[in-house]
């Protein structure tokens, strides 16, 4: 399978970008070191430090102490500077793009997408301090008044996935600053370059270098353990598995730090046949194939109801055979790689079993024997219960698609995991569209939307999918604390 390749313009500009990174190294790791790598290429991109527990424990007291004095300047102050911060990110947009592409593996046009997406947390947050929380109310008893304010919660340890480099740091960092809070910052191992520039960014546009200290290490375990140990962090914000998830919720116990969890998916999509075809599967399509797959909000279980199952797989197939496969920069690449080599061999067991045990392959299938860590977008329909791909995260550019024949069957299907992040419903009756949403265990749901994620919504899931939310205001109240005054009062005459 040929696939397509970036022009030496591109791919100039890349590395070029990624050469410009703070304290870029290219050079084998040596002890206390780490490669980052092109999953298009398989090649080092970079070398980066893994730093020691003391070194984070170090970081640990300059955000604390850092985050002291910027929880004293005014809310003003801080929405100016993020509002500063949010311009600078947008004037770096293709220099992000890139290094996001080389690093991750997502084409650059979805790249430029997350620029865009990760830069607007900052710019909601920088209004939304404006709009603190508050009360005032009377004593039902009399005698005093109360009143009710919010306060930064303190010092935040945020630990970020390799999916949206961008995007899950600055939906973290952006509340943290904007609630007056410093940060100890920890990227993936995969994709660490895409948060130092960010940070270096925002340090440029005027956020103090103390208040966002990055940690890169390949030790994480010990790592979480020392700095949730460390009675001065009271916040932590977690993307990622909910294995890692649960490890960190006991950590973060035993000081009973506040928790912030978005942990594993498995979203269902329930297309109904009264559906507008076209519409649901362009819908689907964006849902399954935003960053190829590797989102824990992709369709994972596609549920199509008889009516228009036929239709709607043949033309669903269609457009996923219609994928163009390619290098992240490539021009006119539809689709880059997965991030690594242990992504392609689960894909390829997940498509193999599905079909030894009966499920219609109807595109795609399998990995190109080139360099890079690339999957075909893949359709399997009439996939049995019993198969793995029925009941696991995919995260990966292979759409599993059975059929159901009543609205009770397909919420039955839908609602049987432990996990409830996101879902989606595909109807043109509104009725039917709120009354299933009602009824499916997510924290989120699309209806005839693929896309449903915005900044402006409260993003988090429910069951094992985690807790607490990003986005919104509610995002913004995670770095806070709700304090009351009771203040007393007397009659005078």
């Amino acid at each position: 399978m040929k696939l397509l390749t970036p022009s030496a313009q591109r791919a100039a500009a890349s590395d070029a970008a990624i050469a410009s990174l703070p304290g870029f190294a290219n050079h084998e790791p040596r002890a206390h070191e780490f490669a980052v790598l092109d999953p298009s290429t398989e090649q080092r991109i970079a070398t980066l430090p893994s730093y020691s527990t003391e070194y984070a424990v170090e970081q640990v007291a300059i955000a604390d102490e850092a985050g002291r004095a910027w929880a004293a300047t005014t809310p003003r102050h801080r929405s100016d500077v993020l509002h500063d911060v949010y311009a600078h990110l947008i004037a770096n947009r293709g220099r992000l793009a890139y290094v996001i592409s080389r690093e991750m593996g997502k084409t650059l046009a979805e790249a430029e997408g997350e620029v865009q997406y990760a830069s607007d947390y900052v710019r909601w947050y920088a209004d939304e301090l404006l709009r603190p929380a508050g009360g005032y109310r009377e004593n039902p008893a009399g005698g005093s008044t109360i009143l009710t304010k919010r306060a930064p919660v303190g010092l935040a340890l945020l630990i970020a996935p390799w999916n949206f480099p961008m995007a899950m740091i600055t939906r973290k960092i952006a509340p943290a600053l904007a609630a007056g809070c410093g940060s100890i910052i920890k990227p993936a191992g995969l994709t660490p370059l895409t948060t130092l520039l960010v940070v270096e960014l925002m340090a440029e546009a005027g956020i103090p270098r103390e208040l966002m200290r990055v940690v890169t290490t390949t030790a994480s375990g010990a790592f979480s353990e020392a700095v949730l140990g460390d009675p001065r962090v009271r916040k932590i914000s977690f993307t990622g598995s909910t294995e890692v998830g649960s490890t960190l919720m006991e950590l973060a116990a035993k000081n009973i730090v506040k928790s912030s969890m978005e942990l594993g998916g498995n979203a269902p999509v329930l297309v109904f046949d009264d559906a507008d075809l076209e519409r649901a599967v362009e819908g689907v399509f964006l849902a399954k194939m935003r960053n190829g797959g590797q989102s824990c909000v992709a369709a994972n279980r596609i549920f199509v109801q008889d009516g228009i199952a036929d239709a709607f797989v043949e033309a669903f197939s269609e457009k996923m055979a219609n994928v163009r496969l390619g290098a992240a920069i490539a021009e006119g690449a539809d689709l880059g790689p997965v991030i690594d080599g242990r992504a392609v061999t689960r894909l390829t067991s997940l498509v193999e079993n599905a079909v030894d045990l009966g499920a219609e392959l109807r595109a795609g299938g399998s990995a190109p024997e080139v360099p890079g860590y690339f999957f075909e977008a893949t359709v399997l329909d009439r996939v049995p219960a019993e198969a793995e791909i029925a009941s696991t995260e995919i995260f990966g550019p292979v759409a599993a698609i059975s059929r159901f024949s009543t609205q009770a069957e397909a919420l039955e299907l839908a609602n049987a995991t432990p996990f409830g992040l996101s879902g989606y419903v595909f109807t043109e009756n509104l009725d039917r569209a709120l009354n299933v949403a009602d009824q499916l265990e997510t924290g989120l749901v699309g209806v005839n939307n693929g896309v449903p994620s915005n900044v402006a919504a409260p993003f988090g899931g429910m069951k094992q999918s985690g807790l607490g939310r990003e986005g919104s205001h509610e995002g913004l109240e995670e770095y806070q604390e709700i304090r009351f005054y009771n203040i007393a009062r007397r009659d005078t005459v």
